[in-house]
């Protein structure tokens, strides 16, 4: 690429990451802490792109101070030699594949990570967390799957008996027909997220539709399985309650790294 084709890409990217940071679309990439670095890059290849064209300009002027000297040694020899007209070289044309990024990021807004990447992947549920806080009294507790999950799992329900609990996330159908709930944990960015899935057994909606967003509230049950992709504790919930809910702002669960 030229000066002023690299310019462009580099003004183009930073623009592209500028509307992501200022939108809620850099959540389908990175998790919500990180808005502040994104919008700091977007600026800085915004900042380049206008650099790189200041001194591509700055070197195509053409200077008036260069006469020549009448002493020079070229004044002298009879016989100077020319010199070479260079040679204009072109670049490669494999370089323009790096604005395939671009246009990925400008054309394309992908999805977030939903059935299809959870039933692939390994529950992330396999570390004991180090303690449960107390949860607030009332006759139905909403928690967060992942926080669902984990005290079925490893407190064995002590924190959940007797009570109703609320959560919510998107639908998953397993090989065998199970209905399962999950929530893509985050720790950076969408390419590091990781299921934690939680089964449904109970009064289950009829109609299954995978990728639906549900709200479902049930009681702990010590029913549990292992999943198959990497023999991860899967725990249940059974399901008194359901009802489909609209996708929320940030799609992962960012609480599963503090």
């Amino acid at each position: 690429m030229n000066r002023q084709a690299q310019a462009a890409v580099l003004f183009l990217t930073g623009g592209a990451i500028l509307h992501a940071g200022l939108t809620d679309l850099y959540l389908r990439y990175v998790k919500a802490g990180l808005r502040p670095l994104l919008l700091a890059a977007g600026v800085v290849l915004i900042a380049t792109a206008i650099a790189t064209v200041w001194y591509d300009r700055r070197e195509r002027r053409p200077r008036t101070d260069s006469a020549p000297d009448p002493d020079s040694d070229l004044e002298s020899d009879p016989h100077p030699h020319p010199h070479p007209h260079p040679h204009a070289h072109r670049e490669p044309g494999i370089a323009w594949l790096m604005t395939l990024p671009l246009l990925a990021l400008v054309l394309v807004a992908p999805p977030a990570l939903g059935s299809y990447s959870a039933m692939r992947t390994g529950t992330a549920l396999q570390k004991q967390p180090w303690g449960f806080a107390d949860l607030p009294k009332g006759d139905t507790v909403r928690l967060s799957l992942v926080d669902y999950a984990g005290r079925a799992a490893y407190d064995h329900g002590r924190s959940l008996d007797n009570r109703r609990i609320r959560t919510a996330g998107f639908l998953a159908m397993g090989s065998d027909g199970t209905p399962y709930l999950v929530r893509m944990a985050l720790s950076c960015c969408a390419a590091d997220a990781q299921p934690v899935k939680i089964g449904l057994t109970g009064h289950t909606p009829t109609v299954l539709r995978p990728d639906t967003w549900l709200e479902v509230t049930g009681t702990y049950t010590g029913k549990r399985t292992k999943d198959p992709v990497n023999e991860g504790v899967i725990p249940f919930l059974d399901v008194t309650e359901t009802k489909p809910i609209k996708a929320p702002r940030d799609p992962y669960d960012e609480s599963w790294n503090g």
